[in-house]
């Protein structure tokens, strides 16, 4: 029987919209077919639990309407601290031997009842000098996944690829760099309520970690320093400008209160890398790659470049993704840039199909 990949569409649902991207093609030659965007009312999710299913489903609905996608296949992901990331070394053993070792594995590392987790890993040296192989260990409590599943299914689709927010940012920038197996880069994704950090050693995944932070403690303080509603506080986070009924306030004391924002994001940031240099005895960091919404809060990367001390970039997960003419036009795909990160690298994984 032959089997050829399908392609499905990667569906990021975020706290505050739905990013949904369809490509076509293969590495090396993905092209952007479909592109669709929708936020997300006011907390519908808080800290990662749905609040508001339905609210969630009709935003699915209306990314997927919006960039006129009709295939029904799908993959997301997930984080938060529902979710278990763990680099393990085993002893070598066969494939058989493995099933039955990580189950056991896992009870030592998730801090759930076994029972209510899914389990999962991955092979990512299968043998060394010492006989060692590592493994990727990775849980996610059953409640989480269950809810993911439901307002997928109740937006009339069928997940096909569950994955990790962090992995999917991996794939993206894996695509776009083709980085070395000698360059560590650790990729930042400053979602609106959490911040994935992956310290990534060449393609393959060394260090995870989420805070429980974000962009929304950026547009929380301009409402309160311009007295504004939230869409137009989210625009003047991104770099634009205040209406006429704003600027009774002193720009500046806007620009201070980011910046106080920034600083304690990036101390966030600091202290996980601080805690990954301290675990690990090689693959010193090389660059930072900031991704997400806030990744395009002005002034955010070279307060990164000031703190860490290495070079800092915005990622561009279209680097090496063709990009139809009226997409590129579209104004929320111009907007969103670095928070499409996610959703790209969901659209590069496939499912198999005879």
């Amino acid at each position: 029987m032959f089997f050829k990949p399908k392609s499905i569409v990667g569906i990021d649902i975020g706290s505050s919209s739905v990013k949904a991207v369809e490509l076509s093609g293969t590495p090396g030659s993905y092209k952007l077919t479909r592109f669709g965007y929708a936020p997300l009312p006011p907390e519908a999710i808080v800290q990662g639990a749905f609040m508001n299913a339905p609210a969630i489903s009709n935003a699915i609905r209306e990314a997927c309407d919006a960039g006129k996608i009709s295939a029904t296949d799908v993959s997301t992901s997930i984080s938060g601290h529902a979710v278990i990331v763990k680099r393990i070394t085993l002893p070598v053993q066969s494939k058989e031997e493995l099933e039955e070792t990580i189950r056991w594995e896992a009870e030592q590392y998730v801090p759930f009842d076994i029972n209510e987790v899914n389990v999962d890993h991955q092979v990512l040296v299968e043998s060394n000098a010492e006989g060692q192989m590592d493994v990727l260990l990775v849980a996610a409590k059953k409640d989480l996944i269950d809810d993911y599943t439901s307002v997928l299914t109740d937006a009339g689709l069928n997940l096909a690829v569950m994955d990790i927010d962090a992995f999917a940012v991996g794939n993206m920038y894996a695509h776009n760099n083709d980085p070395s197996d000698a360059e560590t880069v650790a990729l930042i994704d400053i979602g609106a309520s959490v911040i994935n950090i992956s310290v990534m050693n060449g393609s393959i995944p060394v260090f995870t970690r989420d805070v429980t932070s974000g962009g929304n403690q950026y547009t929380e303080e301009i409402q309160k320093a311009l007295n504004v509603g939230f869409e137009e506080a989210e625009r003047i986070k991104c770099g634009g400008r205040a209406d006429e009924v704003s600027m009774d306030v002193v720009p500046q004391e806007v620009e201070e209160a980011m910046r106080e924002v920034s600083e304690t994001l990036v101390g966030e940031v600091q202290r996980s890398l601080e805690f990954y240099r301290a675990t690990t005895s090689n693959n010193a960091i090389q660059k930072v790659v900031l991704c997400g919404g806030s990744a395009r809060v002005p002034g955010l990367d070279r307060i990164f470049q000031e703190k860490i001390d290495v070079p800092v970039e915005i990622a561009n997960p279209f680097a090496r993704i063709a990009v139809p003419a009226d997409t590129e036009a579209n104004d929320n795909f111009q907007q969103l840039g670095a928070a499409l990160s996610v959703a790209v690298g969901l659209g590069m994984r496939r499912a198999v199909e005879s």
